[in-house]
């Protein structure tokens, strides 16, 4: 369920698969900070040129995105799975001084109000395959028209790596997965491969390029 930043976290109400929240609470428990607590680069440059709106952070993790949009204005709902994340989201956003929306649940079973973002951003997610594309036509559908998808991801991921270990890439939804899915009811903006605009620390920071891809949704 929503919640305001002010509010404390309630760990019931969730919604998804238990194993995928188990699974991201142990990984966020077992470091005292995961991520970089930056904003990530790909995001500040793409959303430059954007009118403030409702933006819709899909997997928020510890909120560093989030509580940098709702500084510039955005109208911000984060999205995350693990309950751990968003405490620590919770406490990021008060620090601050600004409120968001919060909701814990897995994209495809968080029951999103359709076509109501003006911006919808996963940064680097770990959307779940499904054979009916379920996490994309997701991302998809929570687009209102005239508002902008984007999507950023590690470049290489989407292929196997020796130094992957047990992570399979075909568990995973990629960019190339949603942009397969485009009609002529959107536009792609940027579609490309770049060099990353790496936080210091954090998991993550040893990966060198992104793919972004930022597509306008027309109607």
């Amino acid at each position: 369920m929503p919640f305001a930043s002010d509010t404390p976290f309630a760990s019931d109400g969730y919604a998804g698969d238990p194993a995928v929240r188990a699974e991201w609470d142990n990984r966020y428990a077992d470091r005292g900070q995961l991520w970089s607590g930056r904003p990530n680069g790909a995001l500040v440059a793409e959303v430059a040129s954007l009118t403030p709106g409702r933006v819709l952070d899909v997997g928020c993790g510890e909120g560093a995105d989030a509580v940098w949009l709702a500084g510039r204005g955005w109208d911000v709902t984060a999205l995350e799975v693990s309950g751990v994340a968003l405490e620590r989201a919770a406490g990021h956003a008060r620090d601050a001084g600004v409120t968001l929306r919060w909701v814990h649940a897995a994209l495809t079973e968080a029951a999103l109000p359709s076509a109501s973002f003006d911006l919808v951003s996963a940064q680097y997610p770990a959307l779940l395959r499904t054979p009916d594309a379920a996490a994309e036509r997701a991302l998809l559908a929570a687009v209102a028209p005239g508002g902008v998808l984007l999507l950023v991801h590690h470049a290489g991921m989407d292929t196997p790596q020796a130094d992957h270990g047990e992570f399979d890439p075909a568990d995973y939804v990629w960019p190339s997965m949603v942009a397969a899915l485009f009609d002529d009811g959107w536009k792609v903006e940027v579609d490309e491969q770049r060099p990353r605009t790496a936080p210091d620390g954090g998991a993550g920071a040893h990966h060198t390029d992104d793919v972004v891809l930022r597509a306008r949704r027309l109607r």
